[in-house]
């Protein structure tokens, strides 16, 4: 082996982690290489995840938005989709991203190369274009990748992914939506709006399942109401291929149900990217689905190997994922003044229409916790500024703690939940009771001063 250059610290994956943690070692002058193996450079949520989703789903909702403008006495005489230009819109947004990350990575404050790197030993790796590199400490950060189904019957017909349905060109008529977790609905929501007859099949009792029931009980009624058909508590028993596309065969109830589509979109989940790595040769120890094992501080079984974001989890969240590397990084850094991850005020949005979004603790969670809590609600069909804009379904939820008031958790169900659930962030972020949010003043008529009701309620 020739002799390796050498660094402070080398990241192995450009995305949003991997430049996170980059940059927060170059702001201490660490000698920094950047390691970025996939052909087109961004990271997951540039490319294939949460830019490129939520570009289309807004063209699906202004589409939507056209088609319900008649209430207003605006009709459009026809609403046309052109698929292939939708998708090149996307197309030019995501380049842009892309560049603009692409940019930040080769600027000059890092040395990157554009190649896979594989350990040979806790220091060292080997590139795969040719040479090695060597460096005191390293974080990894190489993102997900699509989980292959289990079933070979489906893996024999074939389906779309997050990834392979960005990549369209045109629409299907008909599409089967497998999962009811965030992006297989987002998807299917997407292609609905568009025209495409859609039916999701869920497996558990609702989607969303890690919801309370009442959230994801009123996606489901809004999606439904839309015109979607959706199965859940479900068990597949056969996927096939048919004369006119593809069918699946499953348990609903007491009943045997087959739906047949011209397409099999499989929402069901992504698997960490840290096949290829040489992790056993670097010492670094990975669950048996991949997820490498991190502590508190997101080290590694070996101590100057971090990880961070989709490869390590719990939560498959870009923001989690560059919060993790910054901390990962500056431990590193200052080993004397380790700081630790707090989920306590883990967001979660889900850009369907209705958005769900979620703060902090559930009610389930707190159940299974034995935590006593009090929790009110309130409707958007009773809210001035919703009712203007026609935005009726769904409600927002506060939860605290029976004894003391505090904000334990907050969900919306309902128009702009990604953006009004960002209000109980900052109030939890400050450990507010019930009582003091609802003492702040809140314009009239928005959307946000519907928090103020629950609040009251509580106070």
């Amino acid at each position: 082996m020739s002799k390796p250059e050498t660094y402070d610290a080398i990241v192995i994956g450009g995305g949003s982690a991997g430049y996170a943690a980059a940059r927060t070692f170059h702001s201490v002058g660490w000698k920094t290489a950047v390691i970025e193996g996939s052909p087109t450079i961004g990271g997951l949520c540039i490319l294939r995840g949460c830019m490129p989703t939520k570009a289309i789903l807004h063209g699906a909702e202004l589409r939507q938005g056209i088609r319900e403008a008649r209430r207003w006495g605006i009709e459009a005489r026809e609403v046309t989709v052109d698929f292939a230009r939708l998708m090149a819109r996307k197309d030019e947004l995501i380049a842009d991203f892309a560049g603009y990350r692409q940019q930040q990575l080769q600027d000059g404050r890092f040395a990157f190369f554009h190649q896979s790197a594989v350990f040979v030993d806790p220091h060292t790796i080997r590139l795969t274009g040719g040479g090695f590199l060597s460096a005191r400490y390293f974080i990894i950060a190489t993102g997900s990748k699509i989980a292959r189904s289990p079933r070979a019957d489906l893996e024999a017909v074939g389906y779309l992914t997050s990834d392979t349905a960005l990549g369209l060109a045109s629409l299907p008529e008909s599409l089967i939506v497998l999962g009811g977790g965030p992006v297989a609905l987002e998807f299917a929501q997407f292609f609905h709006r568009l025209g495409t007859a859609v039916t999701v099949i869920q497996r558990s009792a609702h989607v969303l399942r890690d919801s309370d029931t009442d959230v994801a009980e009123e996606l489901q009624a809004a999606l439904r109401e839309e015109g979607m058909t959706l199965y859940a508590g479900t068990e597949i028993t056969g996927v096939s291929a048919t004369a006119g596309g593809k069918a699946i065969t499953f348990r609903h109830g007491a009943n045997l149900v087959t739906v047949e589509a011209a397409e099999i979109f499989n929402g069901l989940g992504r698997t960490p990217a840290t096949s290829g790595l040489g992790l056993e040769a670097a010492g670094v120890e990975v669950t048996g689905s991949g997820q490498i094992r991190v502590d508190a501080h997101q080290r590694t079984t070996q101590p100057h190997i971090i990880a961070a974001g989709d490869c390590c989890g719990p939560h498959e969240i870009v923001h989690i994922a560059i919060q993790q590397a910054e901390v990962g990084a500056k431990n590193l850094i200052y080993p004397d003044r380790l700081q630790g991850m707090d989920y306590r005020l883990l967001v979660s949005v889900v850009f369907t229409e209705p958005q769900v979004a979620t703060v902090g603790a559930s009610e389930q969670s707190l159940q299974a916790s034995g935590v006593a809590y009090r929790v009110a609600t309130y409707p958007f069909n009773d809210h001035g500024k919703s009712l203007i804009l026609g935005c009726t379904r769904g409600f927002v939820k506060l939860i605290t703690a029976a004894a003391s008031g505090e904000i334990l958790g907050g969900a919306v169900v309902g128009p702009q939940g990604g953006e009004l659930i960002h209000e109980i962030v900052v109030a939890m972020s400050q450990r507010m009771t019930a009582a003091q949010l609802a003492a702040v003043p809140h314009y009239h008529p928005t959307l946000a001063e519907i928090w103020t009701y629950p609040a009251e309620e509580l106070a």
